[in-house]
């Protein structure tokens, strides 16, 4: 893979992530959003086991280190909880709504980033973020 590709596979994240919002809100018309949130998580887990078994990248989980499994378990408990307030957000307001402030996460993991792993944008990109989270709270307010 060339060093852009990242690029592709982020791209085709967001696509996916807006039909996520769209297809939530409508699926969760009539049903707890706790529920929904359940019956996704369940079908990613099927989707992603067939892959994974699919493209022969399965290794015993077990292998891995005490450090990565932390930091796997804290990512799966803090997508969980993403995912229950994404869904609950869903359930009450717009998905016009929700899904931009749902992308202040961008925000918080160019700070994170920075904070924690050492990251160090340039001007320019803490320019963008900066412009990402100005057109969040234009977004979020009401008309």
């Amino acid at each position: 893979m060339t060093a852009s590709t990242w690029f592709y596979w982020a791209l085709a994240s967001a696509a996916f992530a807006a039909l996520t919002a769209i297809f939530a809100k409508i699926g969760i018309e009539g049903v707890n959003s706790d529920l929904a949130t359940l019956i996704r998580t369940a079908v990613i887990i099927v989707v992603l086991a067939a892959f994974v078994l699919a493209t022969g990248k399965w290794s015993n989980p077990l292998d891995l280190s005490a450090r990565t499994w932390v930091f796997l378990v804290l990512s799966g408990l803090a997508t969980g909880a993403s995912w229950v307030c994404y869904f609950r957000a869903l359930k009450i307001g717009d998905a016009s709504q929700v899904a931009p402030v749902d992308k202040l996460s961008l925000v918080l993991v160019a700070i994170f980033a920075f904070a924690f792993l050492g990251e160090r944008p340039s001007v320019r990109e803490w320019l963008g973020i900066a412009m990402v989270g100005a057109g969040v709270v234009v977004l979020a307010l009401k008309k």
